[in-house]
């Protein structure tokens, strides 16, 4: 296996020149990947096009949840033991949880960052597509959970002070943010990794919703899987190493949050395909419609 694996460590080291031409080459991508950016609609042109693609193409359970107020009691903050729910109903409180943190990240950094008027540089233009983008993946996870019936689901701000620390996050200076927001995106990866493998499990007698799951998730996670590249090419050589250290304790706090996330994952496992990481066990179906450095390449 290793004599022919395709990708190195995504914690491998990389020059400050090779960065720089990361950055134009993941711009030349990023532009064709999501199409025009539609700043008003926080939306990109072809994204948008997948989206009512699925709309217009739904799909339904063969046997609907069996108690979705399970759902929508739980779905905000966990009322219930969560040993006492369903895994399919944990499994959809769990996705809405993990996308409701990222609704909240984004929706804190599109004011904080300039609009594409204003980006002058293409690490800026890169960041204000890639917002764009995660508005994208909130509006794939909201079809996922009405796929499933559940049509009444808001999208609520977290509490207060989570607010304001979301909020905060993107004003801070590069050396503190960019390590950070690297493992970030490397955690939505891992999570949307385990995910795919969960909808075979909870949704086995479910093959049509489990083939739109996963197509909705492979869309998200084919963007996360360039996002991890690009955010990794913010970070230098101190940094790249914070991070790999900062792995465990990340995962281990943001998924602490979520109570869901321990009843249908292995956590410890998780943690340990985060500091693995390296592109080679992803689908070629996957890497071919997504982006990884040049210096992440064997």
């Amino acid at each position: 296996m290793m004599a022919s694996a395709k990708y190195l460590s995504v914690f491998a080291p990389a020059t400050p020149q090779q960065r720089k031409e990361n950055f134009d080459d993941y711009w030349e991508f990023t532009q064709h990947h999501g199409g025009e950016l539609l700043e008003d609609e926080k939306n990109l042109a072809k994204k948008r096009d997948r989206l009512k693609h699925f709309q217009d193409n739904p799909v339904k359970l063969r046997r609907p949840l069996a108690d979705p107020e399970a759902f929508y009691r739980n779905y905000v903050e966990m009322q219930d033991d969560p040993k006492s729910l369903d895994r399919m109903t944990l499994m959809l409180t769990g996705i809405y949880k993990f996308a409701r943190h990222e609704w909240v990240g984004i929706k804190g950094a599109w004011d904080a960052v300039p609009d594409m008027a204003n980006s002058h540089t293409v690490e800026d233009k890169i960041s204000r597509v890639h917002l764009a983008e995660e508005f994208c993946h909130v509006r794939l996870f909201d079809e996922m959970l009405r796929t499933c019936g559940l049509d009444k689901v808001e999208w609520v701000p977290l509490g207060p002070i989570k607010e304001k620390i979301y909020e905060q996050f993107p004003k801070l200076p590069g050396f503190l943010m960019d390590t950070p927001a690297f493992v970030t995106e490397l955690m939505g990866v891992t999570f949307y990794c385990h995910l795919h493998h969960l909808f075979d499990d909870v949704l086995a007698d479910e093959p049509e919703v489990r083939d739109r799951l996963k197509e909705l998730l492979d869309e998200i996670t084919i963007d996360e899987v360039a996002h991890v590249g690009q955010r990794r090419n913010f970070v230098g050589p101190i940094g790249i190493k914070v991070s790999k250290w900062l792995v465990k304790p990340f995962y281990t706090m943001f998924f602490n949050d979520i109570p869901e996330v321990g009843q249908l994952f292995d956590v410890e496992r998780m943690i340990k395909d985060g500091v693995a990481f390296d592109f080679n066990e992803l689908p070629d179906y996957m890497i071919e419609r997504s982006w990884i450095p040049s210096y992440c390449k064997a």
